[in-house]
């Protein structure tokens, strides 16, 4: 029996299953598939079964209804797999039939050698240890802290003085 899987963050694995030929679905309460979400329209879609066919009809939804990313404009077939999206809600057709009866295989290997690098150690033998070169630039001292200290020590003894002198007027 075919079912829609809802795929978006905090409805991800909720699941409707399509036993009636016409699913309504949408944002309200009185669609037989109710999506409680902004970007849905009140009444968005309808979900078709037609034989083993699963045909989804926009209702002229506000935000669009889409297959693969593909906007659809009244109906289009939705095969089992796909990623339906009613607006900003994705979600994918899935059936009870198994996909494929061919046996799975591993997937190919796809091990990539990279070259290494050269090491210090094979260095030595040819001209000695690589050499270093400083930038020009100097390491920061310490003094500039020792002044933002200073500063902010005299900025508060001025305030508490200020306190006091304020206070006993």
């Amino acid at each position: 029996m075919p079912r829609l899987v809802l795929l978006s963050e905090g409805l991800t694995g909720r699941t409707y299953e399509l036993k009636v030929d016409k699913t309504t679905v949408g944002r309200v309460s009185d669609n037989a598939f109710e999506i409680p979400e902004a970007s849905v329209s009140s009444h968005h879609a309808e979900i078709l079964l037609r034989g083993n066919d699963v045909v989804v009809h926009d209702l002229n939804s506000t935000n669009g209804t889409f297959i693969n990313g593909e906007r659809i404009n009244g109906e289009a077939p939705l095969k089992p797999g796909q990623i339906l999206r009613l607006g900003t809600i994705e979600m994918r057709l899935e059936t009870g039939a198994p996909a494929s009866s061919k046996p799975k295989q591993p997937p190919p290997d796809r091990t990539q050698v990279i070259q290494q690098g050269v090491k210090a150690e094979e260095l030595v033998g040819q001209g000695g240890a690589p050499e270093f070169k400083t930038t020009g630039f100097t390491p920061k001292g310490g003094g500039g802290a020792k002044l933002f200290i200073i500063v902010a020590i005299v900025i508060g003894v001025a305030l508490i003085a200020a306190m006091v002198w304020v206070l006993t007027k």
